[in-house]
């Protein structure tokens, strides 16, 4: 039972990489490199908890989230698919910007708890049927609905990916833009659509900690998922379905250190908390070594002009 236990638990602990992971892979799929993951966090997790205290209302914190996090994009995208600016120090900037803004805004709430109502809304609720499988319903099926909207997306975007023409089209445009544009596609419009739609997504990783996983406001709550999330993109290869497994596993080694403790583990706690950073280090240096096996978009970081052709 405590291994069904932890495995839930790693669940609830991997939901906000793997909100933010599917949010950068929609991104970086268009062929725009956003290390601004950060910083989306942030402004989702204080849009929806500021939305959340002042509105008391669940749909507007998760719609002020959202809105948070496209904003945040558009700056990214007019700066980089506009004005060609350099996306990797734009993305930087994105995640200094989103930590200025949560810092300056959560002074305001610091330390203040969300209203019940909306706690009450993100309670467990198991799903009828599926929940009484054994072990599995257990595990997955147990949850608030932030979790299985986190399911339900990730398999929407594989079907969006893999199974429909807009899909093949984002993808081409990430190979190859060119030849995108040369086909008929509009790939300034293409971009600006998932990047948003890309930093919403990522954006609602950041609420999902501060309205469900810590539901009192605490500066930088993120505690450097973003920079995680991106890592694991490139250890799921970009795809979907892969980064479910991927956020699971690093949320499994965000909480291991606490079940450790609980047994009396003769090892450091802060050495324990290390895990995370040091897979995150060890995936990066890793992609690249093995660069021949690089599943990434080929046009990724690549600003694109239509009369470089």
């Amino acid at each position: 039972m405590s291994v069904l236990i932890f495995l839930k638990a790693a669940i609830h602990a991997g939901t906000p990489l793997l909100f933010a992971t599917l949010g950068e892979v929609l991104t970086e799929k268009s062929g725009n490199l956003n290390l601004g993951v950060e910083g989306l966090m942030l402004l989702g997790a204080i849009g929806g908890f500021s939305a959340g205290m002042i509105t008391q209302s669940t749909v507007v914190a998760i719609l002020a989230a959202l809105l948070a996090g496209a904003l945040g994009g558009l700056i990214y995208a007019f700066l980089t698919v506009t004005l060609r600016a350099n996306q990797v120090v734009t993305g930087l900037s994105l995640t200094i910007f989103g930590t200025g803004v949560a810092g300056f805004v959560g002074k305001l709430f610091m330390g203040r708890n969300l209203p019940e109502n909306i706690k009450a809304v993100f309670g467990a609720r198991p799903l009828p049927i599926l929940s009484r499988i054994p072990v599995l319903g257990t595990i997955f099926f147990q949850h608030n609905v932030f979790i299985y909207g986190g399911y339900l997306i990730a398999i929407a975007l594989g079907i969006y990916l893999y199974k429909s023409k807009p899909g093949l089209n984002l993808r081409t445009i990430g190979e190859n833009p060119h030849a995108a544009d040369a086909s008929g596609i509009n790939v300034n419009r293409y971009k600006y659509l998932h990047i948003l739609a890309g930093s919403a997504i990522s954006a609602l990783g950041g609420a999902y900690l501060s309205l469900v996983y810590v539901p009192v406001w605490q500066e930088n709550v993120t505690a450097g998922r973003g920079w995680i999330a991106v890592a694991l993109v490139i250890f799921s290869m970009w795809n979907p379905y892969k980064a479910i497994a991927g956020a699971y596993l690093f949320g499994g080694l965000d909480i291991i250190g606490f079940r450790l403790q609980q047994i009396n583990f003769p090892l450091s706690q802060y050495i324990i908390d290390m895990f995370p950073y040091i897979i995150t280090i060890v995936v990066l240096v890793f992609s690249s070594i093995y660069k021949k096996r690089d599943h990434s978009p080929s046009a990724l970081g690549v600003s694109f002009f239509r009369e470089d052709r």
